[in-house]
């Protein structure tokens, strides 16, 4: 079973088959699309599976990326939450919002609470955030978390940044 987190203004939830048509559109998006994976846009046969792929993390790992809803509205806006596919360099806290909702601070309440659940239900020991060099917009939201620049990696072919952060520095957050 999918936990649910709450946060003052979110709902991070499972996925269901009634958030495709969400999803689909804010995988179509080319600026949502153009910092993660292969920096295209997706299908929506392409999106199903990509939500899929979400789902399976789950039952694989035990945690994974989060629906997130817009709790005054019950609209879905995006995907947040703490995974680590097959060959990645450690337990990521990434994100991603429907382009309507960036700029809001959608994206750092909703990775705080990913955050914190990685430290304190997971207890992991540290965390990371892979963002492309030219993702200023997320590593603005990682700073936020208190994350610092840890290096460099490649992922898919495209060198990306590490930020990271410890659970003794989040602690004494």
């Amino acid at each position: 079973m999918i936990p649910q987190l709450k946060t003052q203004r979110l709902i991070l939830r499972g996925f269901c088959e009634a958030d495709l048509d969400a999803y689909a559109d804010m995988c179509a998006h080319p600026e949502v699309m153009r910092y993660i994976g292969a920096g295209q846009p997706l299908s929506r046969e392409e999106s199903w599976r990509n939500m899929a792929m979400i789902i399976g993390h789950w039952q694989l790992r035990g945690y994974g990326l989060w629906a997130v809803e817009e709790s005054q509205t019950g609209e879905m806006i995006g995907r947040i939450g703490c995974w680590q596919p097959e060959g990645w360099p450690g337990l990521e806290i990434g994100w991603s919002l429907r382009r309507a909702y960036w700029g809001l601070g959608f994206a750092t309440e909703a990775a705080t609470a990913a955050m914190n659940y990685a430290f304190t239900q997971l207890q992991r020991s540290h965390i990371i955030s892979l963002i492309h060099p030219q993702n200023t917009a997320s590593v603005h939201v990682a700073q936020k978390l208190g994350e610092k620049l840890q290096g460099t990696t490649e992922i898919f072919g495209t060198e990306v940044l590490v930020y990271g952060l410890g659970r003794e520095e989040w602690a004494k957050m």
